[in-house]
């Protein structure tokens, strides 16, 4: 058992900046906090984004606090360039993030007040919590009849590799977001024949994504989140940005694009009006649920299905902040959560008991 003020789950872009936040409160890393992260290194879930999604093609990298994310001069796979940033970030501000570590539970402590942190690792107690374990790890597979009869390859977002294991094949690939987009770029050079499957008419973003429409869509999701239900795609919220290739090739009929099926059939799907698409691979960018199953034991749920939350801060038990989660899982929403996450926990805990002078190297303290 080993005692610290706060326990930080997941170094991703958001644990990352609730790491950096509690250095700027004056914790020390390993003694004060700690951060655990299931992955083998440094770069959350862009480790797993394909080679062919380079600092290019992406939608967008965004700053850590404190050092701001430079382009490379050549375009470099994201899966590479952006761990690079995140690995030099943790160096940098001595975050001393500890992995490979799978959180296998969170419970109420024996000590009054404290949390314990369950891990294949060993338990930490912590006054604390900020969950930042996102979405990656809990892929969404929306259910179609037939679904298990299909004779080609079916695979989500979550595991695609690129689009040269495609190539010459029929795909039929099944969402409305952006993964679905940057699929569609990735594959319409390559595949043979690109069905593009959306279960509602697209509701594409009229001009850029501006300060203004993401204030609009954080405030979306935000109350979402506070009537305690599931806090959906920021997509949802916004609209599709449609990239020009994609466009392009829906208007020339490179991409068929179409309204969702009835049932997947073993040659591909198909629609009870008779229509039916031959398919070699049914792509499911269908999106992700958060990742919050180890929190299970306190029983922070709603009806709706949802974690009850008032900026970052879990409703149900004021220790418990949520960043990367609902308004804040985008990388910009995820910096300011990890400063409000911060903040709070130190005022509803009376301060951090532990808090030394601010290292130096470290931004100065609030």
């Amino acid at each position: 058992m080993r005692d610290v003020e706060v326990a930080v789950i997941g170094a991703g872009q958001a644990g990352l900046s609730g790491a950096y936040h509690l250095r700027r409160a004056g914790l020390a890393p390993d003694r004060d906090f700690v951060v655990l992260d299931h992955g083998a290194g440094p770069g959350g879930a862009w480790r797993n984004r394909w080679d062919t999604l380079t600092t290019e093609t992406v939608n967008g990298v965004h700053d850590l606090p404190g050092m701001p994310w430079t382009r490379p001069a050549r375009p470099r796979p994201v899966n590479t360039a952006v761990p690079a940033y995140f690995a030099a970030f943790e160096r940098a501000f001595d975050l001393r993030v500890r992995r490979p570590v799978r959180v296998r539970r969170v419970r109420e402590g024996p000590a009054t007040g404290r949390l314990l942190v369950e891990t294949a690792d060993g338990t930490w107690s912590a006054r604390g919590l900020i969950n930042a374990t996102g979405t990656w790890e809990r892929p969404f597979w929306p259910y179609y009849q037939g679904s298990r009869s299909f004779r080609g390859r079916q695979l989500h977002t979550a595991g695609y590799r690129g689009a040269a294991e495609f190539a010459g094949q029929r795909v039929v690939v099944v969402g409305g977001g952006g993964s679905a987009a940057d699929m569609l770029v990735d594959l319409v050079p390559v595949a043979s024949a690109v069905t593009w499957v959306t279960r509602r008419p697209l509701d594409l973003m009229p001009g850029p994504f501006d300060e203004e429409r993401g204030r609009a869509s954080v405030a979306v999701i935000a109350e979402r989140v506070r009537r305690g239900h599931l806090p959906g795609s920021v997509v949802s919220a916004t609209g599709l940005a449609l990239p020009t290739v994609v466009a392009e090739a829906v208007e020339d009929g490179r991409i068929a694009l179409t309204r969702s099926f009835d049932r997947v059939t073993p040659e591909g799907v198909a629609w009870d009006d008779g229509r039916s698409v031959a398919a070699d691979a049914i792509l499911w960018a269908t999106g992700f649920r958060p990742s919050v199953a180890h929190l299970g034991p306190l029983d922070l749920r709603e009806r709706g299905g949802g974690i009850r939350v008032e900026g970052t801060r879990a409703v149900a038990d004021p220790r418990v902040h949520l960043i990367g989660y609902g308004p804040t899982a985008s990388t910009i929403g995820a910096n300011r959560a990890g400063r409000t996450a911060v903040r709070e926990l130190r005022d509803h805990l009376g301060g951090f008991r532990t808090a030394t002078p601010t290292p130096a190297g470290t931004p100065a303290a609030y």
